[in-house]
């Protein structure tokens, strides 16, 4: 496609997503709750079709030499599937987040003042791999009332365009306009740099993917953006600990799977607990391959563990988000210490605090300045689904109007509202 014909094409997608805004945000409740409860049935009769269309995708990945973290996001299997259709069974549930008024106060003049929730309009959604972002993306757009434009990565052009069919019948389906949820069928990168730069169709973009992707969409936006960087989370073992919990965790944290954003990629240890808890955590890593990258205590404590992949960690370790089978790990004097490292080289995403001492537990939470702060809990849960949003549209390390995983709430903003009944201004 040439230059003209890309701005034409991404103009014609907005102007049509912002008509369907206008009405998606006056639709009533029921009809966008029977979209996504539609969505969910469409997405189960067209299982072999999706699973044609990305073993297609895998397959054209493959051959292509595709990196391991990316090529694992972009495999759409069927607890992938079945995740999202249970997004959309569940934000079906959830109260509509549209025309709550909240905090209506009566001033002296009369007037009663608050607020209403309303959508936010159009976002465009721009993601890699993870071909299952097009249902979460589209059903939080229909369930919040907004529309939205998806442009997915090349890698997963089919998966998306299955997906994205079946998100244009649910919605014929429940009487809502298709051009609510559109897709970028183009796998020009110009395409990306028009998404990002109509300020008079798109109120904000979206983008999840890898660090180039953010960094170009927030360098050449003229729009909002939510976005968050690296995914470095760290977790950090007190001084006092139930240690059966610690292990267990951590190994979850760092094991589950690696390719997420919100796996732990760096392990923090109190030192009156590296002697007793270090070997045992280093068999576990060391019998799933776990490459472990630490200090001159770390490797003190892991010289006898069997089959250890050890490393001496440097500076740039402990700010890396690995999305492999690799940790770094440091060992602490004090809370403060760890507290303060944290801060340092952390994302700002996810952070956990594995302890028995409340007052440690609480002080952690207070001063570690993350979107999530967690405390006995495994950084993985550091999602919308598992935070009982239905879905997330992605995760935000900002601090201005959303943070942490984006969720029906992100996708709106609230205005302010007066009540009268004939006041006027003396």
């Amino acid at each position: 496609m040439t230059t003209s014909d890309i701005v034409a094409t991404l103009d014609a997608l907005g102007a049509a997503a912002r008509g369907a805004a206008a009405r998606m945000a006056a639709s009533p409740r029921a009809k966008r709750d029977a979209a996504l409860r539609a969505l969910a049935a469409r997405l189960r009769e067209a299982g072999p079709e999706l699973e044609t269309a990305n073993a297609q995708d895998l397959r054209a990945a493959a051959d292509k030499g595709l990196a391991g973290p990316l090529f694992d996001r972009l495999r759409l299997d069927a607890h992938a599937l079945d995740t999202v259709i249970q997004g959309c069974l569940q934000l079906a549930e959830m109260p509509d987040p549209i025309g709550e008024i909240t905090g209506v106060t009566q001033r002296p003049s009369g007037i009663r003042v608050g607020r209403m929730r309303v959508p936010l309009g159009v976002f465009g959604m721009i993601y890699e791999s993870r071909p299952n972002v097009t249902i979460e993306a589209a059903s939080l757009a229909i369930k919040s009332g907004n529309a939205c434009i998806l442009r997915g990565g090349s890698e997963a052009i089919r998966s998306n365009v299955a997906l994205w069919r079946c998100v244009q019948r649910a919605l014929a389906d429940a009487g809502l306009p298709e051009t609510a949820v559109q897709l970028v069928e183009t796998t020009d990168r110009a395409a990306v740099g028009r998404l990002v730069a109509m300020p008079e169709f798109v109120d904000v973009i979206i983008p999840r993917g890898g660090k180039g992707l953010i960094e170009r969409v927030a360098r050449e936006a003229r729009v909002p953006v939510i976005k968050h960087l690296d995914g470095n989370c760290h977790t950090y073992v007190d001084e006092r600990v139930d240690l059966e919990l610690a292990v267990r965790v951590v190994d979850n944290a760092k094991t589950q799977k690696y390719s997420p954003c919100n796996a732990t990629e760096s392990l923090v240890v109190h030192a009156a607990q590296a002697g007793a808890f270090l070997p045992r955590i280093g068999a576990v890593f060391a019998a799933k391959g776990v490459e472990m990258r630490g200090d001159t205590r770390v490797l003190a404590a892991l010289k006898d563990v069997a089959g250890a992949k050890l490393v001496a960690a440097t500076d740039s370790d402990w700010g890396e988000e690995y999305l492999a089978p690799i940790v770094s790990i440091r060992v602490v004097d004090s809370l403060d210490e760890a507290i303060a490292h944290i801060n340092r080289h952390g994302s700002h995403h996810t952070d956990a605090i594995l302890t028995t001492d409340h007052p440690n537990a609480m002080r952690f939470l207070r001063e570690v300045d993350s979107a999530s702060v967690m405390v006995n809990a495994s950084t993985r849960f550091a999602d919308g689904f598992e935070y009982g949003l239905g879905a997330e549209i992605g995760i935000s390390t900002d601090k201005f109007h959303a943070r942490g995983p984006v969720g029906l709430e992100g996708l709106t903003s609230q205005k302010w509202i007066v009540l009268g009944e004939g006041e006027i201004r003396e």
